[in-house]
């Protein structure tokens, strides 16, 4: 039974008018539905989010079937009509509609005149992205079809205190890591992908290696091996691809359409469920390089841009502490830079608490209480609203899909008094766009040519292989001109009847025993190369 239908509400008009005035804004707002009050929906009621606090981060949340999506859709379809860019991170690839219009029928009509709403079908603009080289030309045959314009970052970039996070490395082995970094920083050997960084670690903890980091402390072959080993599992997790060139420029999702409208950037996720570690991975990293990026700039009329992270509890799901710190930190910072965050999942208990105490605006769907967990789930998410005249308990387990109870932040930073309400239905198409239309979408994407191609430039693996396949070639010849020096002062010496000439050692036992072969790479220690700096989060400042 729904909220509206519930018998014995409070029929006086006082509580319905207060609610009604908490919502009744002077600016520029978003529309998300009408109030739901004494059995009844009342569209002359309407309950909005002003514009300017989306950069307040928010939350919606319920459990599976109540309209979470479509929530996301309607509040993201508002902000790409008010100018305001979006990015939503699309896990389970029912998103891509909201680049179509919707489609009409009895349910959407009816929906519409509940609630007031002027229902129009119209799609917004999009851009369809996904991780590594799913859609490039160079990616594998089951990824190949144009699932999103790739997005990658180097490993350089991306940098040691990132990595650590993910990698889950302990403090010894962070600090080591960090090493291994400023030793590539500072000689100019760009580690653009995984087996660059393979290529450093190896080099550093071989014979002529190990003096290059001896002044600042060394790398044991224990970490070393470690640090490989974790390398090897991340890659395992589907990070190889992420990591590489053309690296994506996150202020893509910055920008708006020709008329006017913000681009929604929908990263499409589909397989995210196995690969929590690489999602973390990206939402990392591109927090931070937007972070480092962007200026300060307080508090807006609008935001700069706002996330969508669907499905928020595979994010933090099994995170370590470290990888929590970042996560409450960055929500805290970014908002100064104009950029609103919103955690879409079943229950506010699946956000961590100090990220759940950044969060000031609320969408909750309907709760289940089938167990004592549901029940004691429940009671903890009434007491996160303010003081309601609601029976909260009643109401959130009573819900129907498509409605909520809502609290956001007033044009002043106040809490609005709590709102059941039904809300509008998106424009929109419900639902994910035709496979054919999306590759379609992608490739004629004027960021696909830009980003298709994946580029293996010189980097760390190509100099240290270099010098390694040198310094081979130059100990090879000097083996074979002493191999025919001998044997041209063999042959000019005449053997004693019954001698046995001493056997010369092999060719390999002279190339391996050779000083040259002993010096390998040696070289690559004493290159003088540029110093890259990094931002407070450990990230590399882009080259411009």
């Amino acid at each position: 039974m729904s909220v509206s239908e519930q018998p014995g509400a409070d029929t006086a008009a006082g509580p319905r008018a207060e609610i009604a005035a908490g919502y009744a804004f002077d600016g520029p707002a978003l529309d998300l539905g009408a109030l739901l009050w004494d059995g009844a929906c009342h569209p002359d009621a309407q309950i909005r989010i002003p514009l300017p606090m989306l950069n307040r981060h928010g939350l919606v949340a319920g459990a599976t079937g109540t309209g979470k999506t479509k929530t996301l859709q309607l509040i993201a379809e508002q902000l790409s009509a008010h100018g305001v860019p979006v990015f939503l991170a699309d896990i389970k690839g029912d998103v891509s509609g909201i680049s179509a219009p919707g489609a009409d029928g009895e349910k959407v009509r009816e929906r519409a005149a509940q609630v007031g709403q002027e229902w129009t079908p119209t799609g917004f603009p999009c851009e369809f992205y996904a991780l590594g080289d799913s859609g490039g030309e160079g990616a594998s045959e089951n990824a190949k079809g144009g699932t999103g314009i790739p997005v990658r970052a180097t490993v350089t970039s991306f940098g040691p205190v990132l990595l650590s996070k993910v990698l889950q490395l302990n403090q010894t082995q962070e600090q080591s890591l960090g090493l291994i970094f400023h030793y590539a920083d500072s000689k100019g050997l760009e580690l653009v992908d995984l087996k660059d960084l393979r290529a450093v670690v190896a080099f550093l903890v071989s014979d002529t290696g190990k003096a290059e980091l001896k002044g600042i402390g060394g790398l044991s072959t224990v970490t070393a091996g470690v640090i490989l080993r974790a390398i090897t599992a991340f890659e395992q997790q589907g990070a190889g691809s992420f990591f590489g060139e053309p690296e994506f420029d996150t202020g893509e999702f910055l920008r708006t359409a020709p008329d006017g409208r913000g681009i929604v950037s929908v990263l499409e996720l589909p397989a995210v469920q196995d690969k929590p570690q690489l999602f973390s991975t990206f939402l990392m990293w591109l927090l931070a390089d937007l972070y480092g990026d962007l200026p300060e700039v307080g508090d807006l009329d609008k935001p700069k841009l706002v996330f969508f992270f669907d499905e928020a509890h595979l994010l933090f799901n099994g995170a370590s502490k470290a990888f929590l710190e970042s996560v409450t930190q960055t929500v805290r910072l970014i908002r100064s830079k104009g950029v609103g965050v919103f955690f879409v999942t079943q229950t506010p208990k699946d956000v961590p608490g100090d990220v759940l105490a950044q969060l000031g605006n609320r969408v909750q769907h309907a709760l289940r209480a089938f167990t004592p967990d549901d029940a004691k789930a429940l009671k903890a998410t009434v007491r996160t609203f303010p003081n309601s005249a609601y029976d909260l308990e009643e109401v959130l387990t009573g819900l129907g899909t498509g409605e909520a109870v809502i609290t956001v932040l007033s044009e002043k930073g106040a809490p609005t008094p709590v709102a059941a309400t039904r809300l509008r239905a998106p424009e929109s198409l419900m639902g994910p766009v035709p496979a054919p239309d999306l590759a379609a979408a992608v490739r004629g994407s004027l960021l696909y040519g830009r980003y298709a191609e994946a580029v293996d430039r010189e980097s760390a693996y190509e100099k240290l292989t270099a010098e390694q396949q040198a310094a081979e070639a130059e100990a090879l010849r000097a083996a074979e001109e002493k191999e025919r020096a001998s044997e041209e002062k063999e042959a000019a010496r005449a053997p004693r009847a019954g001698s046995r000439p001493k056997e010369e050692p092999s060719l390999a036992q002279q190339v391996v025993g050779s000083g040259l072969f002993k010096s390998l790479a040696r070289s690559v220690g004493t290159q003088l190369g540029r110093e890259i700096s990094r931002s407070l989060f450990g990230t590399a400042r882009r080259r411009r």
